[in-house]
């Protein structure tokens, strides 16, 4: 279903920008961020920006999941094939997702100490967070959690990657690091963890007791976003009772 009604006609509670103003970016869908780049609507029976905006990506996906996943790597061709989009919109929507690629490739220097998941991350986005196939890295640190430096391990297809535990800690030995994060991609975009990726995580986490090299987390990143297995599952208490 597309939106008929103009955005001027919305109560201002309920326009894009309004609401992006009072309320912050996050709480608004895709289609109302793509409006804001739009600016105006039109394309099939003169939708509004909202409307052309979620017609955008009913064009370039059957859900929302596969138009994220197609937008990530659309051209300018393929977004003014479509209904309502001219040159002016699709370099907007190109300026965009680029724009928001850089932020997210912007590495915190070395020396950083991680705090949260999301500096991790960030450290780790320029080699993961855009690839087609599926890699594993790891993220050294200090006994202080500073950044010492990052590498992967392995690359795999689009679907499935191996990481073997001898080869990881064998890498973590080999940078001198005293913590690690490890990480790896899914180019489908779907942040769930599968049944490969919590047995490994398990292996790695009784492989860590043993080397004395506590593994603080396993981060999954795809589609401009990431999860972390230590806040999303009970395998790190789980470890600590063994």
């Amino acid at each position: 279903m597309t939106y008929q009604v103009r955005v001027t006609d919305m109560p201002s509670s309920d326009r894009p920008r309004e609401r992006l103003l009072a309320q912050g970016a996050k709480s608004l869908a895709t289609a109302e961020l793509l409006a804001i780049l739009l600016g105006t609507g039109q394309g099939p029976g003169k939708l509004s920006a909202v409307g052309l905006g979620q017609y955008i990506l009913q064009s370039l996906g059957q859900n929302q999941r596969d138009a994220m996943s197609m937008m990530r790597d659309v051209s300018a061709r393929e977004l003014m094939n479509i209904s309502g989009v001219g040159p002016a919109k699709a370099t907007s929507i190109l300026a965009a997702i680029e724009l928001g690629k850089r932020v997210l490739q912007a590495r915190p220097p070395e020396q950083t100490v991680v705090d949260d998941p999301s500096v991790a991350a960030a450290a780790l986005s320029h080699e993961l967070m855009w690839q087609s196939q599926e890699r594993f890295a790891v993220l050294f640190l200090d006994i202080k959690h500073r950044i010492l430096g990052t590498k992967v391990i392995t690359i795999g297809t689009a679907t499935e990657t191996l990481a073997h535990p001898r080869d990881i800690f064998k890498e973590i030995i080999r940078q001198g690091a005293t913590r690690v994060i490890i990480a790896h991609n899914h180019p489908s975009g779907s942040l769930d963890p599968s049944q490969e990726d919590i047995h490994l995580t398990q292996q790695l986490l009784e492989a860590a007791k043993i080397l004395g090299i506590p593994i603080l987390d396993h981060l999954i990143l795809g589609n401009g976003d990431f999860c972390s297995l230590r806040q999303i599952t009970a395998l790190w208490q789980e470890s600590s009772e063994l």
